[in-house]
């Protein structure tokens, strides 16, 4: 029987499409880093929120959400640099790749500049107090925590972008492990300090957004000096007659951005302004048990953006037939591991975070939900993207972020906190649908109009 075991997984990793068993072989190796990334995700969150407490934690969770939105200001250049340059390694343009990758680095860090000094200039004048909604006074210097929270997104803004590289280079592995040991190393921190210094909301900020950048800065400088110099960076490299080439094919996917950003990360913001920031840490409770099943997901799909787009290039429809195929199957099997999360859910909050924090069980039907309906959207919005064929993606994120707001806050008014994620359900099941009708059209060569633009 174990012979039988191992023939059958040799077989798995050895036969099929080459580009099927690089995903495989990726698939295979996130499953372990990030299975660890998991784990180490889940001990954090008790330990933080015992560090500082429920409502802090809630300020640091709602101050990320925010300052993401400046993500924004990247004008889709990440994504253009993803689809461009999976591309062009797909046809061996090493010199093109350099300069891609080159221009991109130096277009972001002058975005970068630019967003801190404005930043500086307009932080003082923002009432921080009542966005977070806390008691004015209750928390000293929240403009100096938010300009160090920040000060750290600019600097992750430009050197996070080692991460588009990989997944366009079909190492989408690589980016989990730098991830994995960022968080080993954040755990390690907090343990440490937990046992030798008070509670400090500045210090936890410092800890949580300043370990994963240091980590990404020396992964970089790894990478490019290692398996990926010819395409590393350089002065001489920068060519910004490349930067209109990679905002035309990310332009849409900048507009794509902002109704995402509105449709998934103003959750916080409706919450805390309904409910207060305690009632952030109950939502993202519940969110990361329930985020476990989409981990498990993004591990499998992850690869396939840049596969697609290579397969799109080379005009191979039977390969993307077959893996659309197997992506749906999967769907189904974590629907019902969802399902069973949902029943045992509980148990589980109770074992993993003791009485500290209360998860109503409305929320959690309303997480399971959402995991199910965001998993059958991604794997179709995976496929588009690889293509291309967004602009049907484009009206329909940014009607879907329209509405997103409008309808939280009136569920949220109606049925408490789960409420605001019922909202992001109705609007990710509607939207799937249409996403999988448009796949399929592509699929058969079908698509015509805005099915295929």
């Amino acid at each position: 029987m174990l012979q039988a075991i191992q023939t059958n997984i040799h077989r798995f990793l050895t036969q099929g499409h080459e580009r099927s068993l690089r995903a495989k072989k990726n698939i295979i190796k996130s499953v372990f880093i990030k299975g660890g990334s998991v784990i180490i995700s889940l001990m954090l969150i008790p330990l933080t929120i015992n560090y500082v407490n429920p409502t802090q934690y809630g300020i640091w969770l709602t101050l990320s959400s925010i300052i993401t939105w400046a993500a924004l200001f990247d004008m889709g250049l990440g994504n253009g640099l993803k689809n461009k340059l999976a591309e062009v390694v797909a046809l061996n343009d090493t010199s093109r790749a350099k300069s891609y990758v080159s221009s991109t680095y130096a277009i972001l860090l002058i975005i970068s500049a630019l967003l801190f000094i404005v930043f500086c200039l307009i932080n003082p004048y923002i009432n921080w107090a009542r966005v977070l909604n806390v008691q004015a006074g209750a928390y000293e210097q929240l403009n100096h925590l938010v300009l160090i929270i920040f000060a750290f997104f600019c600097f992750q803004f430009v050197v996070g972008l080692i991460n588009t590289v990989l997944y366009a280079n079909h190492a989408p592995a690589k980016s989990a492990l730098m991830n994995m040991i960022a968080q080993l190393l954040t755990l390690v921190v907090i343990v440490i300090v937990i046992r030798y210094r008070p509670g400090s909301l500045i210090e936890l900020v410092i800890i949580m957004a300043g370990i994963p950048l240091l980590v990404m800065i020396a992964g970089s400088i790894m990478l490019f000096k290692g398996s990926y110099k010819l395409i590393a960076p350089t002065i001489t490299d920068i060519n910004f007659k490349y930067a209109k080439e990679l905002l035309t094919v990310g332009g849409s996917f900048f507009v794509i951005q902002i109704g995402a950003l509105v449709l998934y990360e103003t959750d916080n913001i409706v919450i805390t302004q309904l409910f207060g920031p305690k009632e952030v840490t109950v939502f993202n409770v519940a969110y990361k048990l329930f985020s476990v099943i989409l981990m498990g997901f993004m591990i499998v799909i992850t690869p396939f953006w840049s596969a697609f787009t290579e397969a799109y290039v080379k005009d191979d429809y039977d390969w993307i037939k077959s893996a659309i195929n197997n992506m749906n199957r999967i769907w189904l099997g974590l629907s019902f591991l969802s399902l069973l999360l949902l029943i045992i859910s509980p148990w589980l909050y109770a074992m993993w975070l003791g009485k500290s924090i209360s998860v109503p069980f409305s929320l959690s039907i309303a997480m399971c939900l959402y995991i199910i309906s965001i998993i059958w959207q991604t794997t179709h919005v995976q496929l588009l993207n690889g293509t291309g064929k967004i602009k049907l993606q484009l009206y329909l994120v940014i009607s879907s972020s329209i509405i997103n707001i409008p309808l939280s806050i009136f569920l949220g008014k109606k049925i408490g906190i789960a409420g605001v994620t019922f909202s992001n359900v109705i609007l990710i099941a509607i939207t799937g649908i249409i996403f999988s009708i448009q796949t399929n059209k592509i699929i058969n060569k079908t698509a015509s109009g805005i099915f295929n633009a």
